[in-house]
């Protein structure tokens, strides 16, 4: 089955045996981040480094001035971890080897925005803001991210994207020192603590036909019995549906434009894939959309695949039209819980679930003992 490896730019820079060591695993194509999130990850292979430390979400690219010129948000440049056009030299050593190179492009996951620009972030029903989280209903959020997925994703050589957070984000967020998980939210209590209250989305409950102090005030009420450390009111499942609409209705036009967008930059046969969930209510890194109308816009989805349950492809494959992409999103560092010993195992599962190819994730955090694992697996070509 067709397979793409995920990549940093700072795998492959300064490592020449990096794009062999990638194409050996038996992969055709890589999806290289352009635009990526404040992270710190391992380099097990790396001839001069263990840790790169990305300071905060940043594009891994030059950026164009006369597209940024004068707007308030735009996108921060890289430091050391990744100067100057850190992903067109990976992309290039990559293509060299004969790998095909897409990009990874995270859209609405930003903590330095959101510290510099608070006004754009996420606030709760309580009044906290997610600096992680910027808030995809208000109109410079938008512009920016739209403006941002156009220049990130048709990066020079890339011949398609795929496109991360390009949705709600919301409580859930691998955070510097979290300590967060003292009380156990369910589906719903994190869906209710995900609720954005800013300016704009008030005015967008109430043209929905919600009044939105009452609903902030609904929403404390049905989390109250959490924090007691029980389960959320009867309350909260209908404050679910009374909301999501809303929710799904700013996303799905998000996405829409993020997508036109990208397609008028990149012109004719250039591939468009979302990292999604088919609960239209999900936030974070793998967005809810609906799995019935995804494929109107979007060229086809990448989904998790955690421990090899393919539960979340079905829907998806229930309407996917003839030669949409269902890409399985299977993790091969064994550190990370991934099962790269069992991937044909995996694979398999995924294929009968409606798969169409495999993503691995993530070439290069994987040991030596991971990879050799996938190229024992014999289900990548």
């Amino acid at each position: 089955m067709k397979a793409s490896a995920f990549l940093y730019p700072w795998d492959v820079i300064g490592d020449p045996d990096a794009p062999a060591r990638i194409a050996d695993l038996g992969v055709r194509q890589v999806t290289l981040a352009a635009a990526y999130h404040s992270t710190r990850a391992l380099t097990p292979h790396h001839p001069r480094h263990r840790i790169v430390t990305a300071e905060h979400a940043a594009v891994l690219y030059p950026v164009d001035e006369r597209r940024w010129s004068g707007r308030v948000l735009r996108p921060y440049a890289a430091g050391a971890w990744a100067p100057g056009d850190a992903y067109g030299e990976a992309a290039e050593a990559l293509a060299a080897v004969g790998l095909d190179v897409h990009s990874w492009v995270v859209l609405a996951h930003n903590s330095r925005l959101g510290a510099e620009h608070p006004g754009t972030s996420v606030v709760n029903a309580y009044g906290d803001r997610y600096p992680w989280a910027p808030c995809i209903a208000r109109p410079e959020v938008r512009a920016y991210l739209v403006a941002l997925a156009a220049e990130a994703a048709v990066r020079p050589g890339a011949r398609g994207t795929e496109l991360e957070s390009c949705g709600w984000y919301g409580l859930a967020h691998l955070h510097a020192h979290d300590k967060i998980a003292g009380v156990a939210l369910d589906d719903t209590a994190q869906y209710l603590m995900s609720l954005c209250f800013c300016d704009v989305c008030r005015r967008g409950y109430g043209e929905w036909g919600l009044d939105a102090s009452w609903l902030a005030g609904s929403v404390r009420e049905a989390l109250e019995p959490v924090w007691r450390g029980v389960a959320p009111s009867p309350a909260a499942a209908p404050l679910l549906e009374a909301t999501v609409g809303y929710r799904a209705a700013v996303a799905r036009s998000l996405q829409e434009e993020v997508v036109g967008a990208v397609r008028a930059a990149a012109g004719p046969g250039f591939q468009v894939l979302l990292h999604a969930d088919p609960g239209v209510h999900r936030c974070g890194a793998n967005v809810g959309v609906s799995a019935a109308d995804v494929f109107a816009f979007a060229d086809g989805v990448v989904v998790p695949c955690p421990a090899g349950r393919p539960d979340l492809l079905r829907p998806f494959a229930a309407h996917a039209p003839s030669g949409a992409v269902l890409a399985a999103n299977l993790t091969v560092v064994s550190g990370m819980g991934g099962r790269p010993g069992a991937l044909g195992e995996d694979a398999t599962l995924a294929e009968a679930a409606g798969a169409t190819e495999l993503r691995l994730y993530h070439a290069g955090l994987a040991s030596g003992e991971d990879g050799a694992a996938v190229r024992r697996s014999g289900v990548v070509d």
